[in-house]
């Protein structure tokens, strides 16, 4: 990979407060070139200055609009800046990952997902797929049902998607309340206003952690681990994000060999080569001495 060439794609990261630390930052960027094809423009979009931020990241300060405090609650609005306008450069395609993301593999690969500059692909994360059953539900029931995905990675070209700012900043001014149900967080607006180009992410490309390594019932992710279909998919990842307020790095990095963490919704990991296989030592090494 030629560091100095031209960039292809660009990474974009959004930070607000103190909880992710600015060598953890510089850590995930550092993985995403290393492993990429092309060397990708970084840029991460934060409430502060930084000064420790590696050479190869360019800041990008938060519009005062996306900082308002209810905007920086668990429903992640504040998110939304990276379709504004003049936030990210809008000549190339972008990647959006989450800070507590896991980076195994060449992220670009996930652009070849885009079947046009208007795409927006996503992880989904309810029963609704994305493509024709998704648009005709949400245009049969005047988007009260639609295709939802979760926003821990979203592939978009910035010069396609400001309309999805724009509407929120519509949307919020009238109802400040965000009492409609897609207003409830991030991503349920933007598979609602962007549903017509919405695409998933495969789960050969990337996974929310505790969708794939963790379950109700303990057994069934020893069963999991061991299923040929499971490992071959798992080998093929380029990307993890550890979403959910139980499974951060400083809380995995504690666990002892076969130690048990329930989440919120009742969902068991267990801390064994046994049920996540290769990829407890890729967390154990992606945050060795950044935590």
């Amino acid at each position: 990979m030629d560091l100095y060439a031209a960039p292809t794609w660009q990474c974009v990261m959004v930070c607000w407060g103190t909880k992710y630390s600015t060598a953890l930052i510089n850590n995930l960027a550092r993985s995403i070139a290393n492993k990429a094809s092309s060397q990708p423009r970084f840029i991460l979009i934060s409430d502060q200055d930084r000064p420790d931020l590696a050479d190869r990241i360019e800041l990008v300060r938060f519009p005062e609009y996306w900082l308002q405090p209810p905007l920086r609650t668990a429903g992640c609005h504040a998110k939304l800046v990276m379709f504004d306008h003049g936030i990210v450069p809008t000549d190339l395609p972008a990647i959006y990952v989450d800070l507590d993301t896991i980076v195994l593999g060449d992220l670009s690969t996930g652009l070849s997902l885009m079947k046009d500059r208007q795409t927006i692909a996503i992880l989904q994360s309810a029963i609704i797929p994305f493509g024709w059953v998704g648009r005709a539900l949400h245009r049969w029931t005047n988007g009260r049902k639609y295709a939802r995905g979760n926003s821990s990675f979203v592939i978009y070209h910035p010069g396609e998607c400001h309309y999805i700012a724009e509407q929120f900043k519509w949307s919020y001014a009238k109802y400040p309340k965000m009492q409609l149900r897609h207003m409830v967080a991030d991503e349920r607006f933007i598979s609602w206003s962007a549903q017509e180009h919405m695409v998933r992410i495969p789960e050969s490309f990337a996974v929310k952690f505790p969708r794939e390594f963790m379950f109700y019932w303990g057994f069934w992710l020893y069963i999991k681990a061991r299923l040929p279909w499971v490992q071959a998919r798992r080998k093929r990842l380029v990307a993890v994000t550890l979403n959910g307020l139980m499974i951060k790095p400083e809380k995995l990095l504690s666990l002892k060999e076969g130690d048990v963490i329930v989440d919120e919704k009742s969902r068991k990991l267990i801390w064994s080569e046994k049920t996540l296989g290769f990829m407890r030592s890729k967390i154990q090494a992606f945050y060795a001495g950044f935590l």
